[in-house]
């Protein structure tokens, strides 16, 4: 049997609800990772692949007001089978790192915490669609609604996500706690209120010790 030359990739996930500044924290990140000689791929969900994409837009359109809750779970699910067959397990068997905006934490939260999607259903779908693969670490960032929705008001129109109350976010947040909680050897939790490059610095931090064993 042939052995893999490659010791496993690394793959980090971020997280966390809406205007928190994932995508300038993975900027950020991205260079420093980098810099650090990562041989890195960078995904998002929903997206990641031509299928992916596709996916994203019926989820975030906010025409589609009339997608069902269960609708919206499997959609969902449907991205992350297609990523991670087609670019996340493929780069973490080359020995590849992934960085990736957001994952399956999110369906737990989004969909499960705001929607009320059962937490068991979400596991199966996580056991069969995603392949059971969990991050090496997740980096949470938290920040509460009111601050973060007033952030994401200056981005421009609405998708169909963000259209949602206030209290739908409060779950989200609640969730999103609960699951770092649960999982502290995995999960970060950086305050998304400080400077960006106060944010950049604690997920720096957070990632230090997968370099113990990065790829050379």
């Amino acid at each position: 049997m042939p052995v893999n030359p490659h010791p496993r990739g690394k793959l980090i996930t971020l997280e966390g609800g809406e205007g928190a500044g994932k995508s300038t924290l993975l900027r950020g990140l991205e260079a420093h990772l980098r810099a650090q000689g990562a041989d890195l791929v960078v995904t998002r969900e929903p997206g990641g692949t031509d299928v992916g994409e596709a996916v994203r837009g019926v989820v975030l359109d906010a025409a589609n007001n009339e997608l069902c809750a269960e609708g919206e779970l499997l959609l969902m699910f449907a991205s992350r089978a297609q990523l991670v067959r087609q670019v996340i397990e493929p780069a973490l068997a080359a020995g590849r790192w992934v960085l990736c905006d957001r994952f399956t934490d999110a369906s737990y939260a989004y969909q499960g915490g705001g929607r009320g999607q059962p937490l068991e259903r979400i596991a199966a779908l996580e056991r069969w669609a995603a392949l059971g693969l969990r991050p090496d670490i997740t980096l949470l960032l938290d920040l509460p609604v009111a601050q973060g929705r007033a952030r994401a008001a200056g981005r421009g129109d609405a998708d169909r996500i963000e259209v949602e109350g206030d209290a739908f976010f409060e779950r989200i947040r609640d969730a999103y706690r609960s699951r770092a909680a649960a999982d502290p050897g995995r999960f970060r939790v950086l305050d998304a209120s400080a400077a960006p490059d106060a944010v950049l610095a604690q997920a720096i931090a957070g990632v230090a010790g997968l370099f113990e064993r990065a790829p050379s």
